[in-house]
């Protein structure tokens, strides 16, 4: 914060998973961090189960700002706020009872400070990144059947994922972003237009619940099939894509293509070094793309994603971004899911994904080593 604005007099935290990081237990209420003075966590509910979950040494009580105000006292002028998540009525009832007459941004220095991981945040993420291993590249072959439905697939990877000790939701910063594990798709479902920000695509159950998978596309002899889900343990996420061949081989271009994006991911993972500037990586990576495979690379047609890689932890979608704009050196410590792919007209999107802990010898996986294409009933 003082690197950022010299100046700043109080950060106001009403986000749940910021007060989860910052005060271990995650309830309705509001914590506010004077820059002279100690912090204080106001609870409007539940009180009792935030003291009982959390050390943070000053929790309260309230039944509406107006306690919490009335607790304070004074109160600057300026106040800092997560823009990206706080609503205009939530933004008006505060108003009402603080008397901020401006309000500046706090998202970008709460992501720096998250992004890099302790080893407690690490050893939760090892543990998601095993279950994720395990269940897409040991489990999933076994339940892929033909006949049964993407929705039928996505339902019973939420089961087994459950049993081996995954959390049941994945959670995303990206506002009203609504998803259920991930992205499970057949054949071309996996290049479908979506407003997920992210190359691969799906078809979902409606309109209205474009998630989870469809009802009415049956697996066949000669199918892809993509699965881009996220995995958590106690909070903290991976994020890992296994692309599968169902019955027989794929055609030899979709073979070449995914082929091409394990080199770079292999790439990609040797330069998830402390002080790599992760706009230097994307531009790098790039340049390197050749003609046949840029045309497609990182989406389908019109629809293409521009990054190649995000941090992951609390959220999926998290600092650093590998992209454009992001000139801050890596730190030891930060995870990072990559994922090169491209979409093959009359077949889907392949490519691969793993979360990597940045490294001084490079990156490291920790989802696994499966190069994909994995051969299912041939």
């Amino acid at each position: 914060m003082d690197a950022a604005d010299s100046g700043w007099e109080m950060a106001a935290i009403t986000g749940k998973i910021n007060q989860y990081y910052f005060c271990g237990t995650m309830q309705d209420g509001v914590l506010f961090i004077p820059r002279d003075g100690e912090p204080v966590f106001w609870i409007r509910r539940s009180y009792d189960r935030a003291v009982a979950e959390s050390l943070f040494p000053d929790i309260r009580p309230m039944r509406s700002y107006r306690d919490a105000a009335e607790g304070m006292g004074s109160f600057p002028l300026t106040c800092h706020i997560e823009t990206e998540i706080v609503v205009v009525a939530l933004l008006e009832r505060f108003r009402k009872y603080f008397p901020a007459e401006k309000f500046l941004p706090l998202d970008a220095q709460i992501a720096a400070v998250r992004a890099e991981k302790s080893p407690y945040e690490i050893d939760l993420m090892r543990r998601a990144g095993a279950i994720h291993a395990r269940v897409l590249e040991d489990r999933v072959p076994e339940m892929l059947r033909a006949g049964m439905s993407e929705a039928e697939l996505g339902s019973e990877l939420h089961t087994v994922l459950i049993e081996e000790g995954h959390q049941g939701i994945v959670r995303f910063g990206m506002f009203e972003t609504e998803i259920v594990l991930g992205q499970i798709a057949f054949g071309t479902n996996s290049i479908a237009p979506t407003y997920f920000n992210g190359p691969g695509g799906s078809v979902g159950l409606s309109a209205a619940v474009p998630l989870l998978g469809s009802r009415d596309r049956l697996l066949q002899k000669g199918d892809l099939v993509f699965l881009d889900v996220g995995c958590g343990y106690e909070g903290y996420h991976t994020d890992k894509t296994v692309v599968y061949q169902y019955g027989a081989p794929l055609p030899d271009e979709a073979i070449r293509c995914h082929q091409f994006c394990l080199t770079l991911e292999e790439e990609m993972a040797s330069l998830l070094r402390p002080g790599a500037i992760p706009s230097a990586i994307y531009r790098h990576i790039l340049d390197t793309i050749p003609p046949a495979y840029n045309q497609n690379f990182m989406g389908y047609g019109n629809r293409r994603a521009q990054f190649l890689g995000h941090g992951v932890g609390l959220l999926v979608d998290e600092y650093p971004v590998i992209a454009e704009g992001f000139d801050e050196p890596l730190i030891s410590g930060m995870a990072i899911a990559i994922e090169p792919k491209i979409g093959v007209a009359g077949v889907g999107m392949v490519g691969t994904e793993n979360t990597y802990l940045v490294r001084p010898d490079g990156g490291e996986s920790i989802t696994g080593s499966s190069a994909g294409l994995i051969e299912v009933g041939f």
